[in-house]
């Protein structure tokens, strides 16, 4: 998707605009605020997290997961793919952080109370849906039991944003890709947010986005992965140094050259393949 007029203003506004915190995010792990930012008379909303407010993880260095909030935003936009909305890392009311475009989605609130639009009818992209409720065009990853004993499946859509994005997290190694970190935008777009542990250098990959296991990378997902590969080997590597180590990076790259090498989607094979909560 070609980013539009009114898209590049909003990210000059997050990326210049003062900010102000309109509420918490209590839902997050980590210190999430939902902010205004201000720039002239322009406006935007966003997502600000800020490095003084991550938690500790035994397997992520301290302080680094706004800085591969950034780098996984880098890679989707040096693919030419808009998988992540607009991020940097910037100054905010509680330090520096990373700063996201807040994604509008169906059933989202305005200011005045009116919901953007209406969500759609029917299953989510991901969902737990009863074993015998299946619909057409979704895929079943794996069956388990609700909070009241009753058997379901996780299902994702067999969507092509969503098999877009499933490479993805497999180039950046995404440990905690959850159903509730796929966002359907307004705009027709599916995005993908919290990147924050991502981009290590040792096998990570957790995602509720297995429907594609075994089966062929597309021809189109394999050329932008050439891209990216080939960004690599030129300015990206130096964009993303500021945030990542130069082992993660050639981990990253290494990725990329193995997947074009045997273009075909991982199959889980770890003791925890999918995060859980799975959403």
């Amino acid at each position: 998707m070609t980013p539009t007029p009114e898209r590049d203003g909003d990210d000059e506004v997050i990326r210049c605009g003062d900010l102000t915190v309109i509420g918490r995010i209590r839902s997050a792990s980590n210190a999430t605020f939902l902010c205004e930012a201000n720039y002239g008379e322009r406006q935007a909303h966003c997502v600000y997290k800020p490095v003084a407010g991550e938690a500790p993880l035994w397997d992520f260095p301290d302080g680094t997961l706004a800085g591969r909030e950034v780098s996984a935003y880098l890679v989707s936009a040096a693919m030419g793919w808009n998988v992540v909305p607009y991020t940097v890392v910037r100054d905010g009311p509680a330090g520096r952080g990373m700063v996201q475009r807040w994604v509008d989605q169906p059933g989202d609130a305005l200011d005045d109370g009116d919901p953007v639009d209406e969500p759609p009818a029917g299953p989510d992209l991901v969902d737990l849906l009863p074993v015998d409720g299946i619909p057409p065009g979704f895929l079943p990853i794996v069956q388990a039991y609700d909070y009241a004993g009753a058997e379901v499946t996780l299902v994702h859509a067999d969507d092509d944003r969503l098999r877009r994005m499933a490479v993805f997290d497999v180039l950046i190694n995404n440990a905690d890709r959850k159903g509730g970190h796929i966002l359907s935008c307004v705009d027709g777009n599916v995005y993908g947010v919290d990147h924050g542990v991502s981009l290590h250098t040792e096998d990570k990959l957790r995602t509720v986005l297995w429907g594609w296991a075994g089966k062929p990378v597309d021809d189109e997902a394999l050329a932008a992965v050439a891209v990216l590969r080939d960004a690599l080997l030129g300015d990206l590597d130096e964009t993303l140094r500021p945030h990542l180590t130069h082992r993660e990076i050639d981990a990253l790259y290494a990725r990329a050259v193995g997947l074009l090498a045997h273009p075909v989607m991982p199959s889980p094979n770890r003791r925890r393949p999918i995060p859980w909560p799975a959403f």
